[in-house]
């Protein structure tokens, strides 16, 4: 079985890597895989993409933010951010575990996060890519 391994990034929010066990069928990073088993959990998973990313695909129960056409987002007020998004905007309260496509913008994204008040903030460093390429289930 995979072992999810917790380390801290530079904007010290933890990063969700994945050390491949050969055996494992279907290995992802435990973090990411409890949302997508559990989204009703205080763990929120935030595809940082753009929409014509998140629309070819996303990891299951992701909410998309786009981080780099809306870099305010996380510093809206909640009535504006519903208005933009068309959902609630994450609380400050809840965990939340940026990805995108390879790992950048994750990072931005956990950095603005904690700029903008939210104190559990993590980064899936893999990201997408490594996602697919681990065998994870996808929506669209």
């Amino acid at each position: 079985m995979s072992k999810p391994q917790m380390e801290q990034g530079d904007s010290s929010a933890p990063i969700f890597k994945l050390e491949e066990d050969t055996a494992a069928a279907n290995p992802v990073a435990l973090a990411v895989r409890s949302v997508v088993d559990s989204p009703d959990q205080d763990r929120i998973l935030i595809d940082v993409r753009e929409p014509h990313e998140y629309k070819d695909g996303f990891i299951p129960s992701a909410i998309n933010i786009p981080i780099s056409s809306q870099p305010d987002a996380l510093f809206l007020p909640e009535d504006e951010f519903e208005d933009r998004f068309g959902f609630m905007k994450p609380p400050q309260t809840k965990e939340v575990v940026f990805y995108c496509k390879a790992g950048v913008r994750s990072s931005a994204a956990a950095m603005m996060a904690q700029q903008g008040g939210y104190e559990k903030v993590g980064e899936y460093r893999g990201s997408y890519l490594d996602w697919e390429k681990k065998g994870g289930e996808t929506s669209k």
